[in-house]
This record gives C-alpha cells, structure tokens and sequence, in this order.
C-alpha cells in the first residue's frame, strides 16, 4: 500500500473517530471549574499533551469548549507534534512539549488518567497527579493502584481534589508557573 492510500485510510478512521467524539464527548465533571481558576492566576502554561492524533485532540479541545484554556501551540500530539512519531509511555512527548515551553521538570505537573501516560510523565521526570474520575466506579480502586505504581504521586478522584493534589505533588508549584 502507497502513503497516499495509507494516509487516505488514516484520514477516514480519524473523522470516524472525530464523529463519534463530536457527538458524545463531555468534559470531566469540575474540570472547567479549575483550568478557569488556573488561567486567571495568569502564570501557568497549560497545555494538552497527548498520545492521539493532533486532529483528534484539537477536535476533542474544541468539542467540550476548552480551547479558551489551550492555545494551539499548547497542544502536543506523540503521533503528530514529533519528527518521529511515538506513543506513552515514551516520555518523548512531554520532552518536547517541555522544550517547546521553556520548561523544566521541576516547574511542571501532569495530570494523568492512565498507566502510558503516567509513566511518559514520570520518565519524563515530572510529578503526576492521577486521576481515576474518567472510570467506573469498580473500576475505580484498580487504576489507583495502577496508577501510583506508574508513579502517580497523588491519585485523585475528582477534580475538586486538584487544588489540594498540586500543592502535595509541588510545593514550589505555586511560583513556577507551569503546569501541562
């Protein structure tokens, strides 16, 4: 198969996807509630660092209205943003996305909802919140588990929980000014 009838194939998944995305995605309950008071402190650099397909992020950025948190250029694709596309748990991703904003480590914090992303954090040397509110209930005690074993520092629940979870994962967070 030719790159031209790949990238074709490619192309279609991704609207299917974008489709379903559009139609059913919401955004995590109380998250909105907290980038809001992230980008009125007026200091921090939030940024989207994902494994998928940057068409498929920004689609799902701009489906749940949260584009007004994460400028274009904040929004890191492994499969897209890289000369050599990847996927987490490499740390590739969060390594560029850090050079890109003229970040360290230490001035970062990721919140993280799975076991590749969580270890593409922690490989990167940056403290991970994890966040468990995206599973079923009984799903919910496992992926804390998961979790701090891929190097979570802090494992919460709901996003009313943020606040509280940076300032144990960072306590020079509040100073630095950079967050992903």
């Amino acid at each position: 198969m030719g790159q031209e009838e790949l990238e074709k194939y490619v192309s279609a998944e991704e609207d299917k996807v974008i489709a379903k995305l559009k139609a059913e995605l919401r955004p995590c309950e109380g998250v909105d509630a907290e980038l809001e008071k992230l980008e009125g402190h007026g200091k921090y650099h939030l940024a989207v660092v994902s494994s998928s397909a940057l068409r498929r992020v920004q689609a799902s950025i701009d489906k749940v209205g949260q584009d007004k948190y994460f400028a274009g250029e904040h929004v890191f694709s492994a499969a897209t943003s890289l000369e050599k596309p990847t996927s987490k748990p490499d740390p590739a991703i969060y390594l560029h996305a850090m050079k890109v904003l003229g970040k360290t480590p230490e001035e970062c914090v990721a919140v993280e909802d799975s076991k590749s992303g969580a270890t593409a954090a922690f490989r990167a040397g940056i403290k991970t919140i994890g966040y468990t509110g995206s599973y079923e209930k009984e799903k919910e005690g496992e992926m804390r588990e998961v979790l701090t074993k891929a190097g979570c520092c802090v494992v919460m629940k709901d996003w009313s929980e943020f606040e509280v979870s940076v300032t144990l994962v960072s306590p020079c967070f509040r100073t630095c000014g950079g967050i992903f």
